[in-house]
């Protein structure tokens, strides 16, 4: 892969500025050409794995050989149960990429999306975050990449607190169109939209993820899978 680094362009005061305000922002042209084609690559190349949830919260992963190996019947049930628990408002369902776990338990050697995690965990894309948000005592951020493809969705939801201090995604979704799906949505008490996003390529987003919030399932007719990495920025203590 070649060398990560944000694009020098970025205006950060501008960025701090629009968060301060709203407690949100998104930043276009996050990284220069070359690097984000270089990233998209890496992402999209991951090893996948459907990402879901029980009756009882619990995580849920299968890997595309688990899935294949699954009877129809098996399948149909998995379907249900998503199906049944997102008209309750429950959890999430997409492809999913555990790149922190991952890279600790020495999954994957050699994978170029492991060269993404080191960089989203080293001192400029958190000194990127500290000075958007405000918050000198970040250390580290979570990330695992996504792949949303048709029928997938995450629930209305805000985020844990503990050490988390703010919520981001880095999306690259080409070409998108808002009738596919896939909207970042922040709602208000009375669950009206507030605000919302379009995925959009090579583009950052941070927010606060004590702002209620969801990703609109996608649609049927959507042509091409919505990709990011998501993940928070955190102040665990270090040592």
């Amino acid at each position: 892969m070649v060398a990560l680094r944000l694009n020098p362009a970025i205006d950060i005061k501008a960025a701090a500025a629009a968060y301060a305000r709203d407690k949100v922002v998104q930043i276009h042209d996050v990284f220069e050409p070359e690097v984000a084609e270089a990233v998209e690559q890496a992402i999209l190349a991951a090893p996948w794995r459907l990402l879901c949830q029980n009756d009882q919260g619990d995580l849920l992963f299968y890997t595309e050989e688990q899935y294949r190996q699954m009877s129809p019947q098996e399948r149909m049930q998995l379907e249900r149960g998503i199906m049944e628990r997102a008209a309750r408002n429950i959890g999430y369902t997409y492809h999913a990429y555990p790149m922190i776990q991952a890279l600790l338990n020495g999954l994957d050697p050699g994978h170029p999306i492991h060269a993404l995690t080191h960089f989203l965990n080293g001192p400029e894309f958190l000194a990127l975050g500290r000075a958007i948000i405000g918050e000198d005592g970040l250390t580290k951020v979570d990330a695992h990449a996504t792949k949303y493809m048709r029928g997938h969705y995450l629930t209305r939801h805000v985020d844990e607190g503990g050490h988390r201090r703010a919520a981001y995604t880095l999306g690259f979704s080409q070409d998108w169109q808002p009738d596919w799906g896939g909207l970042l949505l922040f709602l208000s008490d009375k669950q009206d939209v507030g605000s919302g996003f379009l995925p959009r390529w090579n583009t950052l987003t941070i927010f606060d993820g004590l702002k209620l919030h969801t990703v609109t399932a996608i649609s049927q007719f959507a042509l091409r899978p919505r990709i990011s990495v998501a993940g928070w920025y955190r102040d665990d203590p270090v040592g």
